[in-house]
């Protein structure tokens, strides 16, 4: 096995501390990093000591779950609790940053963005990181470092065999089988390269 990347050993940081979230909605971590070490992270939940979403549900208003602080507002909010500067510093998200923390990404000074899976892109952060001068870059977390892509093969196998056990049209469950296996020769072949 060849040595893993810088690119994907932070964001496999970030894909680790995702598995923390108590969000029910989605597992989000994101890794702050200077000079190619980690200077803090997070993930998204609730307030120490507060109740967690997995607890009592999602406490949803307006389509936003308002229990939940943001991964990167955690990593950002560990940076100042212990005053550690974020000038000049990257930031490794598992989902494109929302509209709110695209904001305290740039008013923190961090110069560069790398997320793992788009996830609602707000054309105006976008348009922000680019006013800034905030870089932005994709960066797929191979399957190897992924530490939930075999639980979501494995699921996706039980909702396929549970599709042919609902007497769901057989040429339809083949037909996302297909699909699936695609997928995932897709992603074989892209570690193979």
């Amino acid at each position: 096995m060849s040595r893993i990347s810088w690119n994907q050993y932070f964001m496999a940081q970030s894909s680790l501390l995702a598995l923390r979230s108590t969000c029910e909605r989605l597992s989000v971590g994101a890794t702050i990093v200077r000079d190619k070490r980690i200077i803090a992270g997070g993930y998204n939940g609730s307030i120490s000591g507060g109740v967690h979403c997995r607890d009592e549900g999602c406490y949803v208003i307006d389509g936003h779950c308002v229990r939940t602080i943001h991964a990167e507002m955690n990593a950002l909010l560990q940076c100042a609790k212990f005053g550690v500067p974020t000038t000049g510093a990257e930031i490794y998200v598992t989902h494109f940053p929302c509209l709110q923390c695209c904001k305290a990404i740039i008013q923190s000074g961090i110069k560069k963005v790398y997320y793992a899976s788009d996830y609602k892109n707000h054309p105006y952060a976008i348009e922000l990181f680019e006013q800034s001068g905030v870089e932005t870059e994709l960066v797929i977390l191979e399957e190897q470092y992924d530490l939930t892509s075999k639980s979501k093969k494995e699921l996706t196998e039980a909702l396929l065999d549970e599709l042919m056990k609902s007497h769901t049209d057989p040429e339809t469950v083949q037909k996302y089988r297909e699909q699936f296996n695609t997928l995932y020769e897709q992603d074989i072949h892209t570690l193979n390269k």
